[in-house]
């Protein structure tokens, strides 16, 4: 399993309106192939700063299945113009320990 993590920063009085499309949103990824949950939490210290987790069953369900996908184009029409800058997104996986 996959982690993606996008850290969003939203544009100065709009995260009222990003929350509200980004409840539109997550119906279009949660549709996706590969896709098991994600999670939308906000930044006790800068309330226009987001942290999107986003767990998939492999890299490529997202980075080709996802993007390459015409519900992409949805998903960035809804969200894409409330981040400045552009997120920063990785992708992680689980260390097993002992």
């Amino acid at each position: 399993m996959i982690l993606e993590i996008a850290l969003l920063q939203i544009r100065p009085g709009q995260t009222a309106e990003f929350e509200a499309a980004f409840a539109q949103a997550q119906h279009i990824i949660a549709g996706m192939r590969g896709y098991f949950r994600h999670e939308l939490q906000r930044c006790l210290e800068d309330d226009h700063r987001y942290a999107l987790l986003v767990w998939w069953a492999a890299l490529e369900d997202h980075t080709v299945g996802f993007r390459g996908s015409a519900e992409y184009q949805s998903w960035r029409a809804l969200l894409h113009h409330f981040y400045d800058p552009f997120p920063t997104v990785e992708h992680f996986t689980r260390v097993a320990l002992g």
